[in-house]
């Protein structure tokens, strides 16, 4: 009886917690947007112009939400509170970039970036150890902790900057990490209850997506603000790190196909021509939202719908290629 009931309570307190979050983010971003820095349009982006004056960096509101609920509703162990201070550091670094009069140089990003992912990194193997799991092939493999340090540093650091990249249409990038992390979610529930294992983490995942749907009831097409880089690094690095307690990261370039594809192409035509002087790509306008509806001709409403179905549909083939 006394299990029965502790396990009531615990779902009641849980139920309360996602109608929290969500409504709190509606509330005080409806309160204080217009406390937020404003954009000044990008000349880089199609109809960037377009979004000059409304207010940027709306990320510090869901994001603080999302901590804020976390600790207040979640099953908090000292790892995931490591977690949720790495989360909110990288909000606040991408909203300093949003309410700076010169936006960061990208390599200041790009090593403030690469230190947060590599404390992930450290906190993940402190707690979980280098045990991996190739989902789709059922292998299980122990790297090298070297290894898995630098390759989780790539994982979060890939994240970070292919989520940020994909954020230039009213709903896209907020939407697609919604798909993202709702995979996951099921992912658990698909490979750790089935063995009797739970993942306290699940539950943060389900906060953090209310949260962004909070943010997205003011940023569908056409928005009334941007969450900048303040709500896109921090999807990122949130994104990296719920893959990572699956137990099999390599999930990454399937549950995040899209944002991979639609950010991803972008920074390595950029680092290849920076770089190595090789250009290619040079008939695609990027990141690739872009060259949708600047060549192609989708409105911005037809580009995250269909970029959306896309990434359903993986992760629809993904999930049942782990139930069979």
């Amino acid at each position: 009886m006394i299990n029965w009931m502790t396990g009531d309570v615990l779902s009641i307190t849980a139920f309360i917690g996602v109608l929290v979050a969500f409504v709190m983010t509606c509330i005080l971003t409806s309160k204080l947007n217009n406390y937020l820095p404003k954009d000044i349009g990008r000349d880089f982006a199609h109809n960037g112009k377009l979004s000059a004056g409304k207010p940027r960096g709306a990320g510090i509101i869901f994001v603080s939400v999302f901590t804020v609920a976390a600790l207040l509703f979640g099953e908090i162990s000292p790892e995931t509170v490591i977690y949720l201070l790495l989360v909110f550091v990288e909000m606040l670094t991408g909203f300093m970039d949003d309410a700076a009069d010169e936006p960061w140089n990208e390599y200041k990003k790009g090593i403030l970036d690469f230190m947060v992912a590599a404390v992930v990194a450290l906190n993940y193997i402190h707690f979980n150890g280098t045990r991996i799991e190739i989902a789709t092939l059922d292998i299980d493999v122990v790297l090298h902790p070297v290894v898995f340090f630098v390759l989780t540093i790539i994982l979060v650091w890939g994240a970070i900057n292919v989520t940020n990249c994909s954020d230039g249409v009213d709903g896209l990038s907020g939407t697609l990490t919604i798909i993202t992390l709702m995979t996951i979610y099921v992912v658990n529930e698909v490979t750790l209850k089935p063995q009797g294992l739970y993942s306290e983490f699940s539950y943060i995942i389900l906060l953090f997506v209310v949260c962004i749907l909070g943010y997205l009831w003011y940023n569908a097409t056409p928005s009334k603000l941007m969450m900048g880089d303040a709500g896109s690094r921090a999807m990122g690095i949130f994104i990296s790190i719920a893959v990572l307690k699956t137990g099999s990261p390599f999930l990454f370039l399937l549950v995040a196909a899209v944002l991979i594809v639609d950010g991803g192409l972008g920074l390595i035509k950029v680092a290849l021509l920076r770089f190595l002087k090789i250009h290619i790509f040079k008939n695609t306008t990027m990141p690739l939202h872009d060259h949708v509806r600047k060549t192609i001709g989708w409105s911005n409403t037809q580009t995250v719908f269909r970029f959306a179905i896309i990434q359903i549909v993986i992760s629809i083939a993904t999930v049942y290629m782990l139930i069979i």
